[in-house]
Formats: structure tokens, C-alpha cells, sequence
């Protein structure tokens, strides 16, 4: 849980720092947001195929490996006094990260019953949304008090908390003899399905999520102050829906994904229709906030289940489908603000995420084992 919450925070870090980070640097603010950008498509591009490289090598030591990484990586981004080093140490987190969530879910449920695995996923999840209420929130004040360098370079003491807790309590074995190494319920046309639509559904959420800052202000009226405080609320509310969703998904487990990208589509499209009124604004924000959360955690769980070979491979590719949807979102957003506006950006991504529904409830869910 400490590494999920490290690598969540990590990875968007930079984002409350932009600005310092350009000025400091001497780069555009866009070139700054590639910190970002770029670090989402390393993980996108690089989940498969490190998980497969690695498919054969004890657990204990890939996690260990990437928990390093992330060490060192952290400390060369705080020392960092050039844009390029900079990104050349986001880059090295980005891989690291990529494999982290593969080989992560695995070795953790496997530590339990599985009756209970999915706790264990909701617990995991929720340590990573909290990088969104407390990590970044606390970097973003410790470097308006200190400068970026500073909190950049904090994920590495965190890091090696967890890497010394794993090297010295994991056990070594071999990655195919791991409890949760093969899904309890393999099924190849569900694997597809839970991966469309979690793809699908990312790509709608950000659609609508990159362009928010702007639509609070444009579209619903709220004063800057007051949108960095729905922001947070947005953040309590992701963590909130991941951890009610993460205590019911053992009983739920069929019904909680398809409950998640519903909500996220209520979410998106009633902030179209009724966003222009605060107060429904603020609803239809958290209804949204507390589904974008649960709906990466419950395709997760739902990959555990339905992989129809190696865990870690399904998960990677879970990750990495999901970051493409992320990038794909924000790009398709921006092409579609010029010619509809910002209220445009949640029609689009709310039919998208619509259109997950539609995929995860269609015939496809009758099953196909394999």
C-alpha cells in the first residue's frame, strides 16, 4: 500500500509544480506537461512488455528491482538542473511504475483467502487514490515553500521504506507457483470485454477530466478558489467510492464494474446537461470522482479473475490499455474544445463511457472460456 501511494504520487507530482518547474527550468508550461504526458505513455507503451520480460523472475526481486528504480530515479529527478535530466528521471519512474502495477496485484492477493482478494485489491486502490487527497496536495504546498527540487526527490524515502519491508519479509518463489499467478476463473472473451471497456471508460473520463478546471469556471462559475476546493472534494471522492466499492467487491464482484462506469457516465453527462447550476454541478462532480477510482480497481479485480493465462501479463495489459484510454481522452478532448466548447468535452466523454456500459452488459458477457 505505501508503494502504490509512492508511485501514484510520483507520478503526478509534477502537476501542482508546473509552473515553478518551467520558470526554474526555462521551458514552455506544455513542455513542462510532458512530465506528465510522457510519463503516462512510457507506462501505456512499456506495461506488456516488461511484464513479459520479467514473466520468469522471482517477484520479490522485480519488486525490490523497481522499488530501486523508483529510488534512484526520485533522487536524480530532485537533483535534476536541466529539463532533460529531468525527464530522463520521470522516464526511468514511468517503467518502473509500468511493471509495478503488473507483478503488485498478484503477489498481494496471493498473500490471502480468495474470498477476500478483493479487499485486498480495494485496499491497495485506496492507498493509490490517497496520492491524489494527501501526496500531491502536500507536495504541491512543500514546493511553493521550498522549490520543486524538494518534493520531487521525497518519493525516494518512501521508496525505500518499501523496498527494505519486501526484501526482507517476501518470500522467494517462482513467479508460476504463486497463489495468484493464474486467474480463479479464466475466460477469454470477458478478458476482452473488461479490457474494451475499461479503456473505453478511461478515454471518456478524460475527455471531460483534463478540460474540469476549466469547465468549473467557464461553464459553472465558481471562483478559482473555490475550484481548487472541488478538486480536492473530487479526490475525497474517488478515495471514498474506492474504498466503499473495495469492502463490497468479494460480494459484488460482477455487478461492481459495470455499477462504477454507469456512475462515471451520470457523472459526465449530468455536468453536460445540468452543469451550468453550481449546486448540480458539485453532485454530478462527485458522482463522477467516486466512480473514476473503483472503475480501474474493479477491471483490475476483474483481471484476476478472468485472466486467461498469467496474471501479471492480464494486469499489465489492463495498465497499460488504461493509460493509452487516459491519453487518448486528453487528446480527444482537446481536438473536440475548439468546435464544442468545454461543455462539449463531457457530452463526448460521457457517451464514451456510455458506450462502456454498453459494451461491459451486451452479449459479450456471455462467457467463452478458455
Amino acid at each position: 500500500m505505501l508503494a502504490a501511494f509512492t508511485f501514484n504520487t510520483a507520478e503526478n507530482l509534477p502537476i501542482g509544480l508546473l509552473d515553478r518547474i518551467s520558470e526554474s527550468l526555462g521551458v514552455s508550461v506544455p513542455a513542462a506537461g510532458l512530465l506528465v504526458t510522457g510519463y503516462g505513455g512510457t507506462v501505456a507503451v512499456a506495461s506488456l512488455p516488461l511484464a513479459h520480460l520479467t514473466r520468469t523472475v522471482p517477484r520479490r526481486h522485480v519488486l525490490t528491482a523497481v522499488l530501486g528504480a523508483l529510488v534512484v530515479s526520485s533522487l536524480i529527478a530532485g537533483l535534476a538542473a536541466s529539463y532533460g535530466q529531468l525527464l530522463a528521471a520521470r522516464l526511468l519512474t514511468a517503467l518502473a511504475q509500468a511493471l509495478f502495477w503488473a507483478v503488485m496485484g498478484p503477489v498481494a492477493v496471493g498473500r490471502f483467502a480468495p474470498e477476500v482478494r478483493g479487499r485486498v485489491v480495494g485496499a491497495l486502490s485506496a492507498a493509490g487514490s490517497l496520492a491524489l487527497v494527501l501526496g500531491v496536495p502536500a507536495g504541491t504546498w512543500l514546493g511553493q515553500r521550498t522549490g520543486w527540487h524538494v518534493p520531487v526527490a521525497g518519493p525516494a524515502g518512501l521508496g525505500l521504506v518499501s523496498l527494505v519491508t519486501i526484501a526482507v519479509l517476501l518470500p522467494t518463489s517462482r513467479p508460476e507457483t504463486e497463489p495468484a499467478a493464474y486467474g480463479t476463473d479464466p475466460d477469454a472473451r470477458r478478458f476482452v470485454t473488461v479490457l474494451a471497456a475499461g479503456t473505453l471508460s478511461a478515454t471518456g473520463a478524460f475527455t471531460g477530466y483534463t478540460y474540469v478546471v476549466a469547465f468549473l469556471g467557464d461553464v459553472s462559475g465558481f471562483a478559482p478558489g473555490t475550484v481548487s476546493a472541488l478538486l480536492v472534494a473530487f479526490g475525497a471522492a474517488c478515495l471514498a467510492g474506492v474504498s466503499i466499492t473495495g469492502a463490497l467487491l468479494d460480494r459484488c464482484a460482477h455487478s461492481a464494474l459495470p455499477t462504477a462506469v454507469a456512475t462515471q457516465a451520470v457523472g459526465m453527462l449530468g455536468l453536460y446537461t445540468a452543469g451550468g447550476r453550481p449546486a448540480a454541478a458539485v453532485v454530478f462532480l462527485v458522482l463522477m470522482g467516486g466512480a473514476l477510482g473503483p472503475v480501474f480497481m474493479t477491471t483490475q479485480n476483474a483481471m484476476l479473475a478472468c485472466a486467461p493465462g498469467r496474471t501479471d501479463i492480464a494486469l499489465a495489459a489492463n495498465s497499460g490499455a488504461y493509460n493509452a484510454g487516459i491519453a487518448a481522452g486528453a487528446a480527444l478532448g482537446g481536438l473536440v474544445l475548439p468546435h464544442a466548447g468545454v461543455r462539449g468535452t463531457f457530452l463526448v466523454g460521457g457517451l464514451l463511457t456510455a458506450g462502456a456500459c454498453a459494451v461491459l452488459l451486451g452479449p459479450s458477457r456471455s462467457p467463452a472460456r478458455s
